[in-house]
């Protein structure tokens, strides 16, 4: 959707109304800003965040070094020549 100033309001803030919209070719309607879906989905509920836990950081990290086991490398180049 598209949206449109209406105009200020008293206190300074402004009021945006949904005005145009774009469909796809298959007929299906556009939806703006969805952005990327998710490779891994985290639960990031607000009990971990209160505990001093970051649900998201700690499956990154967990998966980062999953990959860095499974694509670690076999061999060190020799020494550079100077």
């Amino acid at each position: 959707m598209g949206i449109n100033g209406h105009g200020p309001l008293l206190d300074g803030g402004n009021v945006f109304v949904p005005r145009a919209a774009t469909a796809s070719a298959d007929g299906k309607w556009i939806i703006e800003g969805h952005g990327v879906d998710p490779d891994v989905e985290v639960d990031n509920d607000a009990k971990s965040l209160l505990d001093g836990r970051d649900p998201q950081l700690e499956r990154s990290v967990a998966e980062a070094l999953k990959r860095i086991a499974e694509h670690r490398a076999t061999c060190r180049p020799g020494r550079p020549i100077r």
